[in-house]
């Protein structure tokens, strides 16, 4: 397939704080040094850009039909094929943060192919030299892609933040399944002092006490003296064990939990067992994925289980946690158990989807525009970036969908 050099509408509107412009793949009219804009317009048999002077004409492509994205380009005159043999050729290319892409040509078949990669965004200023029949001819446009200018109040108010992409320590994550429990602290046992029969109770099953409360009254089997027990936290009734008329004794009359007070127990394999260390961050996230978390390993228990062998790890979830996480829910947790330095990293959220590719916006002055990554090791927090970014680029952390979001709705891509 041949990708050509796409001519979209210029400035986008897109409303953050009532004011942002995007020039995404879109080209203004082209630049001519021989005064041929409004024919640069016009497309080749090839599908290509037409880029004319007087009678003679060249038609530029990009072609990636099972290659790397590389130029082809067809030369006329009077609209007849020209052999490439006699055709000098020279393309140049400025992007936004400055770098320059100089292309020479060789013939081969029946078009003149670039010497090397047109590298993503295909996004930049362009130069062509052409000496052609004795004639040299010389043309200037732009092609842009995934690009926007957004002066700074409205960045701001549209809370758009960039970080400068350098290194960061990637970290090893071990995935285990665990469940929420109420921590040992957050369980309280209403037990009769000494054994008697209890005479009356004022605490029902699900019932919401607070510390002191008197829920029981229970007279001495031995001084026949009545006492009244107290609740030894506050919490919910979970358990109700015995009923006015019983025998107070071994077993405790109310059970009471602090649903506030959780950790997630996670089942240790023993391959994973020396990797697990106290103080270590875990992702703790529901079942179903939609409600996450970060914790801390507080303790690893020394003692296996007999059937499965494992250990469990004990992570304490933050306050706050009790309206996502309910004790006995099972939960997922991904352990960092290592980290290593990548020499270049990005924020995770900071990536977004951008035709096939995965995509951070950098900024240069005003202007974002959009870069291709391939990524390695990822966490929740960073990605290493293996190439399509260049270290100490400033990039796009908040509001990055923001722009995606412009680009996509105005159908303004790069042709494929």
């Amino acid at each position: 397939m041949t990708r050509r050099f796409m001519r979209v509408s210029a400035p986008l509107a897109l409303a953050i704080a009532g004011a942002l412009t995007l020039a995404a793949c879109g080209n203004t009219p082209a630049k001519t040094e021989n005064h041929a804009a409004e024919e640069a317009e016009q497309r080749g048999p090839h599908g290509g850009r037409m880029l004319r002077d007087g009678d003679v004409s060249i038609e530029i492509t990009i072609f990636e039909d099972g290659v790397e994205p590389e130029f082809r380009v067809y030369a006329y005159r009077k609209d007849r094929p020209l052999a490439p043999e006699g055709v000098q050729l020279a393309v140049t290319l400025t992007r936004l943060d400055g770098e320059v892409n100089r292309f020479a040509f060789k013939p081969e078949g029946d078009y003149l192919r670039g010497q090397g990669m047109v590298t993503e965004p295909h996004s930049f200023d362009v130069a062509v030299a052409a000496t052609i029949a004795g004639k040299t001819s010389n043309w200037r446009y732009d092609s842009y892609e995934g690009r926007t200018t957004i002066s700074a109040e409205a960045a701001k108010a549209g809370g758009v933040r960039t970080e400068i992409a350098g290194p960061a320590p990637i970290a090893q994550l071990v995935d285990m399944a665990g469940r929420v429990e109420i921590t040992p602290e957050g369980k309280g046992e209403v037990r009769a002092w000494y054994p008697g029969r209890i005479m009356s109770l004022s605490g029902q099953l699900g019932q919401t006490v607070r510390k002191g409360q008197v829920l029981a009254r229970v007279e001495s089997s031995e001084s026949l003296q009545t006492y009244a027990i107290p609740a030894p936290i506050g919490g919910v009734i979970i358990e109700k064990n015995l009923n006015v008329g019983d025998v107070a004794m071994e077993r405790p009359i109310f059970v009471i939990a602090d649903p506030t007070k959780l950790h997630a127990e996670f089942f240790v394999y023993p391959r994973d067992a020396e990797k697990v260390r106290v103080g270590q961050p875990v992702e703790v996230r529901s079942l179903s994925g939609d409600t996450r978390l970060t914790a801390e390993v507080e303790t690893v228990l020394p003692t296996a289980d007999l059937v499965s062998q494992t250990l469990l790890a004990h992570v304490h979830l933050p306050g706050g946690a009790d309206s996502a996480f309910r004790p006995g829910m099972g939960v997922e947790g991904s352990f960092q158990v290592g980290a290593q330095a990548a020499p270049l990293a990005v924020r995770t959220k900071a990536i977004q989807r951008f035709r096939d590719f995965q995509v951070v916006f950098v900024k240069v002055k005003d202007t974002y525009e959009v870069r291709m990554l391939q990524i390695g090791r990822q966490t929740p927090e960073w990605t290493e970036v293996l190439s399509g970014l260049k270290p100490g680029a400033e990039y796009v952390v908040d509001g990055a969908f923001l722009i995606r979001a412009d680009i996509e709705k105005s159908g303004a891509s790069h042709d494929h």
